[in-house]
């Protein structure tokens, strides 16, 4: 049976990811969703692209613009470096892609370029990597950006008083435009979470690869999920962006 399957931040973290894929026991049949993030952090941002690349040929793949593919893919092809994505992550990505061809750089780059920046499908759910900010919805929204940067959709949802109804008059316009939303880009970790987590109807899938947390999948059916083991501890000689 077909399941629905969406992927978490990963970060270069192509051993955990690869675990995780196991663990969930992914098939051709399966669709997957990744949410962004997939370089930039862990050593092996070259490999992680490259797996994306290929398993978009067996299964059925959205993959979300995150910031960190946008940093990256400006420097593969604009030579573009600002200090602080070197410092969170970006150095990683640029040792990872010494290790490729200059054909094989550009076929990567066609991947960054046909990522998208969200993603709504029939059931009214709507999945992006780190959120947006106009009330009517993400097609009206002015400053594409938003969708790979933005932190104001999950700081939202998680201050929301878990009494206040949807049907209330101060319940945020935002939420109610979907049955359900899918983040990554802000860790749970933050607000002392290890596994994805909800507030509201926001589904945050950031475990905290990039840091000390898992890579997870979650079945958006059935709400099962798995993950990886502690990105960090499967890359010991490394630091990420701890």
């Amino acid at each position: 049976m077909s399941r629905t399957l969406v992927v978490g931040d990963i970060h270069g973290g192509f051993k955990a990811l690869k675990q995780v894929i196991r663990k969930a026991k992914v098939t051709p049949q399966d669709s997957l969703i990744f949410l962004g993030d997939f370089v930039d952090g862990w050593s092996e941002s070259v490999e992680v692209v490259s797996f994306l690349i290929a398993i978009s040929k067996t299964n059925p793949c959205i993959f979300l613009r995150g910031n960190h593919d946008d940093l990256c893919h400006r420097w593969l092809m604009y030579n573009e470096k600002p200090e602080q994505w070197l410092l969170n992550g970006g150095q990683s990505a640029i040792e990872s892609y010494e290790k490729i061809t200059k054909k094989e750089k550009m076929l990567h780059s066609d991947f960054f370029e046909n990522m998208v920046n969200f993603h709504l499908d029939k059931k009214n759910r709507l999945f992006v990597h780190a959120g947006f900010q106009n009330l009517n919805g993400p097609e009206y929204e002015l400053h594409k950006t938003t969708f790979f940067w933005d932190r104001t959709l999950w700081e939202m949802a998680v201050a929301i008083d878990k009494s206040l109804s949807p049907q209330d008059i101060r319940y945020p316009k935002r939420l109610r435009l979907f049955k359900e939303i899918y983040i990554g880009h802000t860790p749970v970790t933050r607000i002392g979470k290890s596994t994805p987590t909800q507030a509201q109807n926001v589904w945050n899938m950031d475990t905290g690869a990039a840091f000390k947390g898992p890579i997870s999948i979650l079945d958006i059916d059935t709400k099962e999920f798995w993950q990886s083991d502690l990105v960090f501890q499967l890359y010991p000689e490394e630091e990420g962006r701890n």
